[in-house]
């Protein structure tokens, strides 16, 4: 069996019908197309061009593994000159929470998700009582934290839910509700901390060291027992969130010290000043967020993406001479798409599956999961 990557599988169920297809093929019955990691499995004897022409029929695109004498002969002749990185940079994109993994990792983000929003709550209580900015500051970072878990695990459903008539794309882009709806949160909240910050730098009001010090003590051993929980974990999400819980430790820690030096002193300053720190630390992370997530919604060009440069590119292929209507954008900010009109000087339509052929290589490397190539011949140049 020879295994190839493919590109363009947009849904499990999609996979299984095109497997389907590919076994009425002869020798085909052993074929196995693997949704989960891209690949296609195929049998020695199989014709290749006929297992292409009916994966292109659905925009699927056989990426060949170190098989050079199967590329075409654009690939071949432009891989010496030119490299698919000048087209696209290789970026990695990732929410803040995304949940995927056993049941058992599922279990511990949402007993994280429940400890920090519950906490949160009682830090908002706490430090109006305590008078203390430090501690409204934290709690809206707690709170983030916590809507961004929560948002995660509720969105994920809907994400992972496969194409229909409503959502031709799929359901991919609720994915990017919670991380935009947590930014928005965080941004105003954030904002909200500091204009209440500003004027006690100023005029520094008293505050409750003493209960401030017990709270961070009982916020430290509360985090620090999420992040030993989640630490056990051996899924991807299980470490991204350790480390937003020692992020939180380290934050809390600070609030132990100003409140120790609080109660030796009256340097009431020090809390808006920590306030301000935290809430600039939590900006600092958010509006990166929220651009990102706008810019995918607003159908941006992909990060690293050159549009110029894959025009040149796609006019360089034989019998292309105009390029017009080049589109690409993100779908959810990982799978891209893109819609090109390509004008020709050939009727060949063998030449004319092979400058297709040709387009989706060029784009391979920017993970375009849905292309849509339209072909129109030039009347003007047979009237020449």
């Amino acid at each position: 069996m020879n295994n190839y990557t493919v590109q363009g599988l947009h849904c499990a169920n999609c996979t299984k019908i095109m497997e389907a297809k590919l076994h009425q093929l002869k020798n085909g019955d052993t074929i196995r197309l693997n949704y989960a990691t891209s690949q296609i499995y195929l049998p020695e004897e199989i014709d290749l061009k006929a297992v292409k022409k009916i994966l292109l029929s659905d925009k699927i695109q056989i990426l060949e593994n170190d098989v050079s004498d199967q590329k075409s002969g654009f690939e071949k002749e432009q891989a010496q000159h030119h490299s698919a990185r000048e087209i696209t940079k290789k970026h990695h994109h990732s929410h803040d929470h995304p949940v995927t993994g056993g049941s058992k990792a599922v279990k511990n983000i949402k007993f994280v998700f429940i400890l920090n929003l519950t906490f949160s709550v009682v830090e908002f209580i706490l430090g109006a009582l305590f008078n203390s900015a430090a501690i409204l500051s934290d709690a809206v970072h707690d709170l983030g934290d916590s809507l961004s878990i929560g948002s995660a695990l509720f969105f994920q459903k809907f994400s992972a839910k496969e194409a229909n008539e409503r959502y031709s794309f799929g359901h991919r882009r609720f994915s990017l509700l919670g991380a935009l709806i947590t930014s928005i949160i965080l941004i105003g909240g954030s904002i909200l901390v500091i204009m209440n910050s500003i004027p006690l730098l100023f005029d520094p009001q008293p505050v409750n060291s003493r209960g401030m010090f017990w709270l961070s003590i009982v916020a430290i051993g509360i985090n620090g027992y999420a992040a030993w929980l989640i630490s056990k974990g051996t899924s991807k999400n299980e470490k991204v969130l350790n480390l937003h819980m020692l992020e939180d430790v380290l934050g809390w820690v600070g609030v132990l010290i100003v409140s120790i030096a609080l109660e030796f002193t009256n340097w009431f300053i020090l809390d808006p000043i920590l306030s301000l720190v935290i809430a600039s630390y939590i900006l600092s992370k958010a509006i990166p967020n929220f651009l990102e997530s706008a810019a995918v919604f607003l159908e941006v060009v992909p990060t690293g993406v050159d549009m110029k440069v894959l025009e040149d590119k796609i006019k360089l292929i034989p019998d292309v001479h105009a390029v017009s209507h080049l589109h690409m954008w993100s779908i959810d900010g990982e799978e891209n798409a893109l819609v090109v009109t390509v004008y020709l000087d050939s009727e060949d339509t063998q030449k004319q599956e092979q400058v297709k052929e040709d387009i989706r290589y060029l784009i391979k490397d920017a993970n375009v999961t849905h292309s849509t190539i339209e072909i129109v011949v030039d009347e003007e140049f047979f009237i020449q």
